[in-house]
């Protein structure tokens, strides 16, 4: 049965670790608002002199994000953010940079391939790969959509930008690039993923060797799941993804549901 921290904080904590990995989507905000007990959580970090990354599966450049959550309303912490878009871009530049894609996912995530956009077709049938970043804006919710326009091209590359399947834009559920994937093997098709839970996300953004390491985050898929994979502890915001089943399953048959572990539960992110 894993602690729930609640009562305690991630004060309790903060001597066993070196390192944390903080998701920010569903434990910094919600897509519409920060969540101030996190902020006063990550300053409390920095004057611990405690290292973190705030390490998010999102389809875009660092630059990008750090602008995003300016306009929210972040003032600091912008050289503690990594990104799967960063990671998957840094893999494309070195394998993929003269090569022709498709892109699978909405205009505003055009920054991630600005310095190959020229390689971008309309195309389908002649592109070398695919790089998927999310949903097409006309195509939101139908992801029988995206398996009827892939199913004839199952041999060609496919790039995913984004594991998460899903995320909740405050009160409102939204499929992620992750979806779009898991589609793609479904019908036979081999998917090169950045992000959580696949482990060069995790060495790309620090040097985590010979560190205690604390992953935090409300996703079983992605963030605690990755923390298994990685052997490191984690600890799980129950008020983010999963709150609904949550509130029908406890988290003995969550936990072998999604077939991970975990250490400790806090309902929202405090110190």
């Amino acid at each position: 049965m894993p602690q729930n921290l609640d009562k305690d904080g991630l004060r309790s904590k903060l001597n066993n670790y070196d390192l944390f990995y903080i998701d920010i989507w569903g434990v910094i905000h919600n897509g519409l608002q920060i969540f101030q007990d996190s902020i006063e959580v990550l300053q409390n970090l920095k004057k611990n002199n405690k290292e973190f990354v705030l390490l998010t599966n999102a389809p875009r450049p660092n630059s990008t994000v750090i602008d995003f959550l300016k306009k929210m309303g972040l003032k600091e912490f912008y050289e503690n953010i990594y990104t799967s878009g960063e990671a998957s871009l840094k893999y494309l530049i070195k394998n993929f940079m003269n090569l022709k894609f498709y892109h699978i996912g909405p205009p505003r995530d055009f920054d991630l391939f600005k310095r190959f956009e020229q390689n971008k077709i309309i195309d389908i049938e002649k592109a070398d790969y695919f790089i998927c970043t999310g949903l097409f804006k006309n195509n939101e919710t139908n992801l029988q959509y995206y398996k009827d326009l892939l199913k004839k091209f199952s041999e060609k590359k496919f790039v995913c930008t984004n594991p998460d399947l899903i995320v909740d834009r405050g009160d409102i559920r939204e499929y992620c690039a992750g979806s779009i994937a898991k589609l793609f093997e479904e019908i036979g098709g081999k998917v090169i993923y950045f992000g959580k839970p696949y482990p060069p996300v995790y060495n790309l953004s620090a040097n985590i060797n010979g560190k205690n390491v604390l992953c935090i985050g409300d996703n079983m898929n992605t963030d605690i799941k990755g923390a298994n994979i990685q052997k490191f502890d984690n600890l799980l915001i129950t008020s983010g993804i999963h709150k609904d089943e949550l509130n029908n399953y406890d988290i003995d048959k969550l936990e072998k549901k999604y077939g991970v572990s975990v250490n400790y539960t806090q309902t929202k992110l405090k110190w």
